[in-house]
């Protein structure tokens, strides 16, 4: 399958949201990546439910919703209620293993798809138990908080023990990639196993953005 390209709403001008959301679509985007801060899981606060429900059935991409907040389980019925499609919630946020599944079992029970988020710091066997029950894992290529970061090369390993541990176990589970996505980057991650590359700075703000998501779509 062709890479699937989910730019990051954090880098968009926000004074232009509609006209910035649909130059993505006209230039071949799938999928729109939102990220949400809480100001305390991570140093930095984005935006939440409002803006989401703003854009609720405006366009033909995925709302690819990803929350790095405190009490995943406790929000994530409000974000999929504003039009999350995909919602992925970090593996750090939960108290223990058991928190993991319910929080995957509420948001499939609400009819979205689930995925399951670890930062640079966190080894990716720590994810290899909820396998079967996600949708998607998304792994930080930077530390979570701010965009513009530059890539942390690691992440590819871990791209290539995930993509080998769901192909040796026929797992249906895609493998997303967040941080520093470029031309070079993206190249790296695909090859080791990625299937979605989300990409911010790299594509907004720029006039040849169909060319750049070509670029990606590999």
């Amino acid at each position: 399958m062709k890479t699937i390209i989910a730019p990051s709403l954090l880098s968009a001008d926000f004074t232009n949201l509609d006209s910035e959301i649909t130059k993505m679509e006209n230039a071949g985007a799938d999928w729109l990546h939102f990220d949400v801060m809480d100001g305390h899981f991570v140093p930095n606060i984005s935006f939440g439910v409002p803006v989401l429900k703003s854009i609720k059935g405006k366009f033909n991409l995925i709302n690819d919703v990803h929350i790095m907040i405190s009490d995943p389980y406790f929000y994530a019925s409000k974000f999929i209620k504003a039009g999350a499609q995909i919602l992925t919630f970090h593996y750090e946020a939960c108290k223990n293993d058991n928190d993991v599944f319910r929080t995957i079992d509420l948001i499939h029970s609400y009819g979205a798809k689930a995925g399951l988020s670890i930062k640079p710091g966190t080894p990716i066997f720590k994810i290899f138990p909820f396998l079967y029950s996600l949708d998607l894992v998304l792994i930080m290529s930077v530390e979570p908080g701010f965009g513009g970061q530059a890539f942390i090369e690691d992440s590819i390993d871990k791209i290539a023990i995930l993509s080998k541990k769901i192909k040796q176990n026929n797992i249906k589970c895609l493998i997303e990639v967040d941080g520093g996505i470029n031309g070079e980057t993206g190249k790296k991650c695909v090859e080791a196993g990625a299937n979605i590359l989300v990409a911010g700075s790299y594509l907004f703000g720029h006039d040849d953005v169909e060319e750049r998501i070509n670029k990606l779509k590999l």
